[in-house]
């Protein structure tokens, strides 16, 4: 570990153990934090300004499709229009991997792992 970190991270600790961070503002309520980290690093910035225009980049138009589709899947009953959704679904995650140029990791879509298993194992 870098000595900046420890550095930081014991004076944090004494700060904690201090109280200085009692009755700050917004204590106890959630954060607001955007996820970003499926962004590279190097692109942040210019999304936040196009999304701050009311503009939305295609990554994150292509991951709420996703989003929708997964969740469509839990509503549908006929069998057949189950599996034409979850290839749609399939080719979506296909397009937004290669958009990504970098894996989409099924922990971002909690269910559609679990799903994904019980189809190959049967369970």
């Amino acid at each position: 570990m870098d000595i900046f970190v420890k550095i930081a991270e014991e004076r944090i600790r004494r700060a904690m153990e201090d109280g200085e961070f009692a009755n700050l503002p917004g204590s106890g309520k959630p954060l607001m934090l955007e996820d970003e980290a499926w962004m590279p690093e190097d692109i942040r910035l210019t999304y936040r300004i196009l999304k701050n225009a009311g503009c939305i980049p295609p990554e994150l138009e292509k991951r709420q499709e996703i989003l929708n589709l997964k969740d469509l899947l839990n509503t549908i009953d006929d069998d057949k229009e189950r599996l034409k959704k979850l290839r749609e679904l399939n080719f979506k995650l296909m397009e937004f991997n290669i958009m990504r140029k970098r894996p989409l990791y099924l922990e971002t879509f909690p269910g559609y792992e679990q799903r994904i298993f019980e189809k190959f194992t049967g369970s």
